[in-house]
């Protein structure tokens, strides 16, 4: 699964990298650096993206294109020497695309538990009982509701984030062979 996900990132790096061939609409191209082109869509995307467009002038717009063409000859070179096969580098981009998909994947849950996470006012008037039975409590209820209400909410959280990870664990066939570890692990 890993290899084909890393194939088809190098496809799409191949198809839309150094190599791209100049599209057939020479109107748009704001520049050309060797058999790459830079059209005005991309020039804009990157350039708004970019620090250099804090200050939009004609001057940092061409100082961003001066930086992009050196950035693209830089990368067409590497390419040349082979770089772009080089099992330290696709091995960046393994990591690359696993963090980016880990982030993208726990940031969509954490929203969709965010959103289903309720706690009544029931439950913050019990906790804030509990504290004050515990000499935890040195505000009214109306002072402290709000902190009270964030707490629960963030230990729901948890717990959803903990029992969707159970779940997944509960569900896969995990096999794991302990004796490649270094030492024994099992029940330690």
């Amino acid at each position: 699964m890993k290899n084909l996900a890393l194939a088809i990132l190098l496809t799409v790096i191949c198809i839309y990298g150094c190599n791209r061939q100049c599209p057939l609409d020479n109107s748009d191209i704001v520049a050309r650096i060797n058999n790459y082109s830079v059209t005005k869509a991309e020039f804009e995307k990157e350039y708004l993206a970019s620090p250099f467009a804090k200050k939009d002038t004609p001057e940092s717009r061409k100082e961003f294109l001066d930086n992009l063409i050196n950035r693209k000859l830089v990368l067409q070179d590497a390419e040349k020497k082979g770089l772009d096969k080089d099992p330290a580098f696709l091995g960046m981009i393994q990591r690359f695309w696993e963090q980016s998909l880990l982030k993208l994947a726990i940031d969509r849950k954490t929203k969709e538990i965010a959103n289903s996470a309720f706690v009544s006012d029931k439950s913050v008037d019990a906790a804030y009982k509990k504290m004050a039975k515990d000499g935890k409590a040195d505000k009214p209820l109306s002072s402290m509701a709000g902190q009270i209400k964030w707490e629960i909410t963030k230990l729901k959280e948890a717990q959803m984030m903990a029992n969707w990870l159970a779940d997944m664990r509960s569900s896969a066939q995990i096999s794991i062979n302990y004796s490649l570890l270094g030492r024994n692990q099992q029940g330690e």
